[in-house]
């Protein structure tokens, strides 16, 4: 894989997790809303979120009820950081995350295309108290609506 096929801004199309028995999940809905970006001078940052997301009654970003801070972090996955190519794979090293327990860790994604679209999935890795796969397919952003 060249390093150049990574680069630039991705828009995720669909996000699915497996179980091992074979049960398929949308853990952010089947419209969840993402992007990805990998640059050239080797920083990465991903934002993913469940579509139609409640506001806070206060329009001030700093003043959400605790019912609210929670129900917006549980429809929200963000983090960031440098990475690096290792043959099939993009190792993710996290140095920000919504996450706090990602932070400091290496998350690697297995690396598949399929008509110009990249598809990233782990290995199997506990989700929402399950042992799961996630697939997250990706287009380059602007390439559709």
């Amino acid at each position: 894989m060249r390093q150049n096929q990574l680069l630039g801004t991705w828009r995720l199309l669909s996000w699915e997790n497996r179980s091992v028995a074979g049960d398929v999940t949308h853990p952010l809905g089947p419209d969840a809303v993402g992007y990805l970006t990998y640059t050239a001078d080797g920083y990465m940052f991903v934002v993913l979120m469940r579509a139609g997301r409640a506001a806070f009654s206060a329009d001030d970003l700093l003043a959400g009820s605790s019912g609210e801070l929670a129900a917006a972090a549980s429809s929200y996955v963000s983090y960031a950081g440098t990475y690096e190519l290792r043959a099939s794979t993009v190792v993710h090293h996290v140095r920000a995350s919504l996450f706090p327990n990602w932070v400091g860790t290496d998350q690697e994604r297995l690396v598949e295309w399929d008509n110009g679209r990249l598809i990233l999935s782990t290995v199997p890795t506990v989700f929402g108290g399950r042992r799961q796969t996630a697939r997250l397919v990706w287009e380059r952003a602007g390439t559709s609506a």
